[in-house]
C-alpha cells in the first residue's frame, strides 16, 4: 500500500451551541433578579426593546389580553394530562387541579406540632420582609451569655470589649499584652476576662489560635488528655501527613490515633461561622403559592420583579424607512432578530419554570399542607422523568431560584432532599423530615434532663425514623444544634437569666 497524502470527503453530525441557544439555556438559571439586570443591559444596548407598561398578563405585543389568557382556572384537567400537554403558558398563575391532590384542608398533625422549616414553627410562616433578618450575629450571641458569667462590672466590660474585637470565625487575633496595655489594666485580669469569654457558647471562641480551639472543644467533651494535648501541639505535623511521627509522640497505638484523629475531625475549627455577620438582605421569591379556593395550588411567577420586555413595531418600521445604507439595514434587521429572540426565550423560561413548580408542588403536597414533617425524599431526575426535560433542565431552573408559600420562603433545591430508611421498611423519609423531628425533640427536652444522642435514635425510631447514632449526631450537628453537654451548659445559663 502506498503512503501519501490525498484528501477525504466525510459527513459528520455535531451538536453546536449557537448564542443565542447560550443566552436562553443562562436566562433558564438566573433569579428574577438576575434577569431583571439582564433585561436593563438588553434594553441599553437594543433601541427597538422597551418596557411593556400594561399589566401583568399583557401579551408580547403589549395588547391587553382577555382574562382567560391571563389565567387559566384547571378545575377538570389532572396535573398530569396538563403537564404532558404543556398547557403552562406564559407567566399566568397555573391551577393543579384538586382531583389529584388530597381535598383534606386541615394542617393538624398527630405526630406533634407543625413545622414549616427547620427554624420555623407553626402554620404560619415568616413574611417575606423578616426572613432577612434571620439569625443573631456572633457577638450579639456573647454579649447575651456574659452578663450571667461575669463576676462584677469591671470583669463585664473588659470581656464585652474582647467580644468585640473577635473576627467573624471568633479568634481574638490581638496579644494579650497591647489589650492591656491599651485599656490601662493589668494582664492577669484580661486573661481573667479571656477565660470567661472561652467558656461560652459556642465553645471555641476566643480562641487566639487553631490549637487553643481545637483544645476548648477538647475540654468540653472530656478528652483532653496527655495525648491530646500532644497532638494539639503539633498540628503542623498532623498537616504535613506526618502521621507515623505524630502517633509515636502521642505514645498511642493505632486504634487509639485512629480514635483521636475521628474526635479531631468532628470539632469546628472555625466556630463563628455559625452565626451571621449581621442582618441579610430579604430574600425575594421568585415563584408564589397560594391555595386555590378549590382546594388545589396557584402558582405563578412574581411579576414584581419580572419586566415585561415588547417590541417597538412602530419604531422599527420608522427607522426602515430612514435606513439608506445596506449596512444600516442589516444592522436593524440584527437587532430586530435579537429583539424577537429574547422575548421567546424569556416566554420559555417562564414556561419551563412553572412546569417545574407545578411538578414540585404536585411531588411535595404534603409538605404544603402539613408542614416539613411530610417533605417526601424527591431527586432531580424524578422531576425531571415526570415532566419530560432533561435533569440539567431542572437543576438550571431550581438555582438561585426561591418559591413563596403560606410556610415561608424556600429555596426551591429545599425540595430536594435524600431519603432515610423508615422504621417498619416501608419507603423512605425525607432527610429534612428528621431533622425537624430532632429539632422538635430537643426544643421539648427537659433542661435538668438533656437528651443524648443515644436517647435521640431511641426516640426517633419510635417516630418511625431508622437511623444510627452518628447519623442523628450529623443531623443534629447540621441544623446547628449543640452536643449535650454544650445544650445542658447553655440551659443552664438560659434559666440563670
Amino acid at each position: 500500500m502506498a503512503l501519501g497524502p490525498r484528501l477525504d470527503i466525510r459527513q459528520t453530525q455535531s451538536l453546536v451551541m449557537t448564542p443565542q441557544l447560550q443566552q436562553a439555556i443562562k436566562l433558564l438559571a438566573l433569579s428574577n433578579l438576575e434577569v431583571e439586570a439582564f433585561i436593563g443591559e438588553a434594553l441599553d444596548a437594543n433601541p427597538l426593546l422597551e418596557v411593556s407598561q400594561a399589566q401583568p398578563g399583557a401579551g408580547e405585543a403589549g395588547e391587553g389580553a382577555p382574562e382567560e389568557l391571563r389565567r387559566t382556572h384547571l378545575e377538570s384537567s389532572p396535573v398530569d394530562q396538563l403537564m404532558g400537554e404543556g398547557k403552562a403558558m406564559d407567566d399566568r398563575p397555573l391551577d393543579i387541579d384538586a382531583a389529584t391532590l388530597d381535598r383534606d384542608r386541615d394542617t393538624g398533625d398527630a405526630s406533634g406540632p407543625d413545622w414549616s422549616a427547620d427554624r420555623f414553627a407553626g402554620g404560619e410562616g415568616p413574611d417575606i420582609g423578616e426572613r432577612g433578618d434571620f439569625g443573631e450575629t456572633l457577638a450579639e450571641h456573647l454579649h447575651a451569655q456574659i452578663g450571667a458569667v461575669a463576676a462584677d462590672a469591671r470583669a463585664l466590660f473588659l470581656a464585652r470589649w474582647l467580644i468585640d474585637q473577635l473576627d467573624e470565625a471568633g479568634y481574638l487575633t490581638a496579644p494579650l499584652r497591647e489589650v492591656a496595655d491599651s485599656l490601662g489594666v493589668p494582664l492577669s485580669e484580661v486573661e481573667e476576662a479571656l477565660a470567661l469569654v472561652q467558656s461560652l457558647d459556642p465553645t471555641g471562641v476566643g480562641a487566639r489560635d487553631l490549637g487553643e480551639c481545637l483544645a476548648l472543644q477538647a475540654r468540653e467533651a472530656d478528652r483532653y488528655d496527655p495525648c491530646m494535648a500532644m497532638l494539639l501541639d503539633n498540628l503542623e505535623l498532623l498537616g504535613r501527613g506526618e502521621l507515623p511521627r505524630l502517633k509515636r509522640m502521642c505514645r498511642v497505638d493505632d486504634e487509639d490515633f485512629a480514635d483521636m484523629l475521628a474526635e479531631l475531625r468532628g470539632y469546628d475549627p472555625k466556630p463563628g461561622l455559625r452565626f451571621g455577620d449581621g442582618p441579610a438582605e430579604a430574600v425575594v421569591p421568585d415563584i408564589l403559592i397560594t391555595a386555590s379556593e378549590v382546594g388545589g395550588w396557584d402558582i405563578a411567577l412574581n411579576q414584581a420583579t419580572l419586566p415585561r420586555l415588547v417590541v417597538n413595531r412602530s419604531y422599527y418600521v420608522e427607522m426602515r424607512g430612514a435606513c439608506v445604507g445596506k449596512d444600516a439595514k442589516a444592522w436593524l434587521g440584527e437587532k430586530l432578530a435579537d429583539a424577537n429572540w429574547l422575548l421567546k426565550a424569556l416566554d420559555q423560561r417562564q414556561k419551563t419554570i412553572l412546569k417545574v413548580a407545578a411538578e414540585i408542588v404536585k411531588q411535595q403536597d404534603g409538605f404544603f399542607r402539613h408542614g416539613v414533617a411530610h417533605l417526601k425524599p424527591l431527586t432531580l431526575r424524578q422531576v425531571a422523568e415526570a415532566i419530560e426535560m432533561h435533569e440539567s433542565t431542572v437543576s438550571r431552573v431550581t438555582s438561585n431560584k426561591y418559591l413563596h408559600c403560606e410556610r415561608g420562603t424556600f429555596e426551591l433545591k429545599y425540595f430536594f432532599t435524600s431519603g432515610v430508611a423508615s422504621a417498619d421498611g416501608e419507603g423512605a423519609v425525607s432527610a429534612e423530615a428528621v431533622k425537624a423531628a430532632i429539632r422538635q425533640l430537643v426544643d421539648a427536652e427537659d433542661p435538668r434532663k438533656i437528651l443524648s444522642d443515644d436517647t435521640l435514635v431511641d426516640l426517633l425510631k419510635v417516630r418511625g425514623f431508622d437511623l444510627a447514632r452518628r447519623t442523628v449526631a450529623k443531623y443534629r450537628e447540621a441544623i446547628g444544634i449543640g452536643s449535650s453537654v454544650q445544650r445542658r451548659r447553655q440551659k443552664a445559663l438560659a434559666g440563670a437569666r
